[in-house]
Order: C-alpha cells, then sequence, then structure tokens
C-alpha cells in the first residue's frame, strides 16, 4: 500500500537505545577532552587556547544529540533545518585553526550520533597522530621564533604596517606577521620574532615609539601561551 507523507512523517521515527547512545555520548566527551589537549599543546593560534578548547566539550555532545535524535525521523529533520534557518549562530573566530579544530568536534559528534562508533574513533586517532607527528618535525621552527609580538595602535591612520614591519626587520633576526586586523579606529598586528638579545627589542620598542607614543606593545614567550 503507498502511505501518505503525512504517514511517512508519523511513522518514520524510532526508539534510541539507551545503552548505546550513553556509552556515544560518554565516549563524545572523552574524545572532545582529548581534542582540547591536543589543541592546547600542538596548536598555534594566538588566542588563549586552553580557553577555546573547553568549547569543544559542549559542540561535541551537542551535535551528537541533535543527529541520534534526528537521524531517525524525517520530521525532526525538516524542522531542524528550519530551526537553524531562523538561529544564527555567530563566533569570533580570527584564525583558520580554530575554525579546523571546531570542525573535528563537530565531526567527532557526527560520527557518533550516526552510530559510527568504530570509524570516528579510528579517524580521531589517525589524526590526532598526524597533527602530533606534524608538530614534532616542526618544533624546532617554533622554538626558534621565540616571542610573540602584539602591537596595537588607536590612531591607524597615522601609523602603517610597512613602518612597522621596516623596524622590525632591520631589529629582530625572525619577522613573521600572524595576524592582522585593521579599521578606521584601530590597528592591530601579532608577529612572531626572534631575536639574539634583549638590547635588540629596546631599540625596536624605542622606534617604535617614535612612530605612535600611544602605541601598546606586548611581548609573550611562545611557551607561556600552553
Amino acid at each position: 500500500m503507498t502511505q501518505t507523507f503525512e504517514q511517512f512523517l508519523a511513522t518514520s521515527s524510532a526508539n534510541i537505545p539507551i545503552l548505546g547512545f550513553i556509552l556515544n555520548i560518554i565516549l563524545a566527551a572523552v574524545l572532545s577532552i582529548l581534542l582540547g589537549q591536543i589543541y592546547s599543546k600542538f596548536g598555534n593560534s594566538l588566542s588563549n587556547r586552553k580557553q577555546f578548547a573547553k568549547n569543544f566539550l559542549l559542540i561535541t555532545m551537542t551535535t551528537m544529540l541533535i543527529i541520534s535524535i534526528v537521524k531517525s525521523s524525517l520530521a525532526l529533520s525538516l524542522g531542524l533545518v528550519g530551526a537553524l534557518s531562523i538561529v544564527r549562530f555567530r563566533s569570533a573566530i580570527k584564525e583558520p585553526e580554530e575554525l579546523a579544530y571546531l570542525f573535528l568536534a563537530i565531526a567527532i559528534g557526527l560520527g557518533l550520533g550516526a552510530d559510527q562508533t568504530g570509524i570516528t574513533l579510528l579517524a580521531f586517532i589517525m589524526i590526532s597522530i598526524i597533527v602530533i607527528v606534524t608538530k614534532k618535525f616542526s618544533k624546532k621552527f617554533h622554538d626558534n621564533q621565540n616571542l610573540y609580538l602584539t602591537i596595537q595602535s588607536n590612531e591607524s591612520k597615522e601609523i602603517s604596517i610597512d613602518a612597522i614591519l621596516e623596524i622590525l626587520k632591520k631589529n629582530c633576526d625572525v619577522v613573521d606577521l600572524r595576524r592582522l586586523d585593521e579599521t578606521n579606529e584601530i590597528l592591530e598586528a601579532s608577529f612572531m620574532v626572534e631575536s639574539r638579545n634583549f638590547t635588540q627589542l629596546n631599540k625596536a620598542i624605542d622606534e617604535l615609539r617614535q612612530l605612535d607614543n600611544s602605541l601598546r606593545i606586548t611581548f609573550l614567550d611562545n611557551r607561556g601561551l600552553l
């Protein structure tokens, strides 16, 4: 017999096995915590990585819950699409690496919510190993660039990024621009720099102050972000 569309919507749902759901949500919590540890230790973001990693637990478990509920019901799936078209989720993501780790957290929730536990666990282990090995091989490069430098000016029209770069390159052995935020009112730039001694850094600071005496300059050892 041919089902009507309304009958199909009404009969397409199924009960969620409680034991399997509990095991999957516990595994989601464990994997998200491990993901946070990997991001905190091996990430390159200039923001507070430990603080940002705390979001992975909630995102992973929430994604798994949603997929577990809607996967067996077309009506709930359509309702989810309608809800997401109304509610806008916005996050102040400034670096691609943050977005990449968020996608991985969501992928873990999707896989566990769809009961693809084995493939999800295997993929997480392989991705984690690749990330750790890659960072270990590039550890020497990151150790050499031993300082994070952040420069902020509230008068962006009076100072240019080119002038800042010229001073840093003259006084530092390595200068790597990592992030640049510039508006009509504010200029904020973050660098990785290496200098042989503190005298060079002081000279760079003095020359930067000559560009704009109100500059806000912050130095941070990259190991202090972990």
